[in-house]
């Protein structure tokens, strides 16, 4: 990949990524114009839907060359097949595209328009004031890599006594013994290979890798970012990895390329509380996986989630489904999604909206697929995202102040404990978020920090609903706008100053 001067800026406030399953989207856009098409031809029509949906910038999920050797790994693993049959019941062999985490070499794969059609991508996206994000898999090769020929060296290595106690774990190629990457909690992926990132050699190769993509995009999407962390990764592999380095990696990296690149975007696939690390290590942006699990524990966890991470609160991204979790309306009713999607994507920091979330798929797609089964778009699930990425847009979401509200209930009633509520304010406008997070009729006193002027009747605008609400400055002040919400229910008050 040629490297040309980088278009890269920093995101605005707040950013809405949304991610894209490459291969399927361009197929999908082939049915559409009956033609192939790919990142070199995609119909700038396209472009400018995705801009007016307010996307601020567009994650290109899988666009690497994908791994001959891991497609075949992956034909014959019966627990990989068993899942892609399960989700594309009439699956055909040409759907099965390996998967875009097995990556044979750091250039876009010539079947989607190569690295020509990727940086025609990237123009037509900046001129619609969208960014690029690409993938970056720091902690594993695939099996066919070119540097598994010139540079053994660069891998956790085995044993020939070890390939034949452990099968499972280890890769054989030529003379070579190769361990399989693993996340220290389950058995090895079977289609990669560890690379040791203990190796000073590794590590100026990719970071000479790094700058190539920061060249080509905007940012990137690292996965399982905190695997290559020196405490992490000398505890996953012990001797096989050696002497750990004096600068952990990321300290390495995202400061060489940053030099550079000063706008390119590092986001973190961060899990085991490591968001505040990464972050310390320069990370931009972190998966903040904790809150996604405490949203079906209720409105208390997640309000102690947000008071633990409050430091961090605009460098934590938040999701309710992304490529490696279910389909939210697969999981969760109409109520259940809504109110999820608003506790969590008006929050402040990136949100993160994945392809078919908006239309209510409930088929998780496994990423070696390049095809999914058609669904129905749902409706009602289509026009709440509506509303929703137009709430994203506003003035004060985009420029205010953000912070919780006070809720206060009475003795016997503490239904508010199951409220979230929180507001963004800012010159002109207040935006109050309030969502009850429990099957149960929920009732409370929402106190806003904003001062509203007494015998002045204010306009409550529900963006969620439709519905105008006159309320009176004083009594928003003290008590408070008294809010009575069903089992999931939810307001956005748009409220103008």
């Amino acid at each position: 990949m040629k490297i040309e001067n980088s278009m890269a800026t920093v995101l605005n406030d707040n950013p809405v990524i949304y991610e894209i399953n490459t291969f399927i989207w361009l197929r999908e856009l082939g049915e559409k114009y009956r033609k192939k098409i790919t990142l070199a031809n995609v119909p700038v029509k396209e472009f400018d839907e995705l801009a007016a949906m307010g996307f601020d910038a567009i994650w290109l999920m899988g666009v690497w060359k994908r791994s001959h050797a891991g497609l075949e790994i992956a034909k014959k693993h019966e627990i990989i097949m068993k899942e892609l049959q399960e989700a594309l019941p009439d699956l055909q062999e040409e759907d099965i595209a390996g998967s875009p985490y097995c990556i044979k070499e750091y250039t876009v794969d010539p079947s989607i328009g190569g690295d020509k059609g990727l940086a025609r991508t990237r123009k037509e996206m900046a001129a619609r004031g969208m960014k690029l994000i690409l993938d970056f898999v720091p902690n594993h090769v695939a099996p066919d890599h070119p540097w598994t020929k010139s540079n053994p060296g660069f891998f956790i290595t085995g044993t020939e006594q070890e390939m034949s106690s452990r099968n499972e774990d280890f890769y054989k190629s030529g003379k070579n013994i190769y361990a399989k990457a693993r996340d220290p909690f389950y058995p090895p992926w079977p289609d990669v290979l560890q690379l040791n990132v203990f190796d000073n050699g590794l590590r100026e190769k990719l970071l000479e890798t790094l700058k190539t993509i920061a060249a080509a995009s905007d940012g990137i999407r690292c996965d399982m970012a905190m695997l290559v962390m020196n405490d992490i990764f000398g505890k996953n592999w012990g001797e096989k990895a050696g002497q750990a380095p004096a600068v952990d990696f990321w300290n390495f990296m995202i400061p060489a390329v940053k030099k550079e690149f000063p706008g390119f975007m590092f986001i973190a696939e961060s899990y085991w509380d490591t968001e505040p690390a990464l972050i310390a290590q320069g990370f931009d942006y972190c998966y903040d996986k904790r809150y996604y699990d405490y949203l079906k524990e209720g409105a208390p966890h997640m309000l102690q989630h947000l008071s633990e991470m409050d430091k961090y609160r605009e460098k934590l991204l938040r999701f309710i489904e992304n490529h490696d979790e279910p389909r939210a309306a697969g999981l969760f009713n109409f109520m259940k999604n809504r109110a999820y999607a608003l506790a969590s994507l008006t929050l402040p920091g990136p949100r993160l909206i994945h392809d078919g979330q908006i239309t209510g798929r409930t088929v998780k797609v496994p990423v070696f697929l390049s095809r999914r089964q058609d669904e129905p778009e749902q409706a009602e699930i289509s026009k709440f995202y509506l509303q929703l990425l137009k709430l994203l847009r506003f003035d004060a979401v985009r420029k205010g102040k953000w912070a919780l509200c006070n809720v206060s209930g009475w003795i016997d009633n503490q239904t508010c404990r199951n409220l979230l509520t929180f507001e963004w304010v800012c010159e002109h406008e207040t935006l109050m978020i309030v969502v009850n997070l429990s099957d149960s009729s929920s009732q409370a006193y929402v106190k806003s920090g904003f001062q509203y002027r007494p015998g002045r009747t204010y306009q409550l605008f529900d963006v969620t609903s439709g519905e105008l609400y006159l309320r009176d400055g004083e009594e928003m002040n003290d008590p408070g706008l008294y809010i009575v919400l069903s089992g999931w229910g939810v307001h956005a008050f748009s409220i103008e100053h």
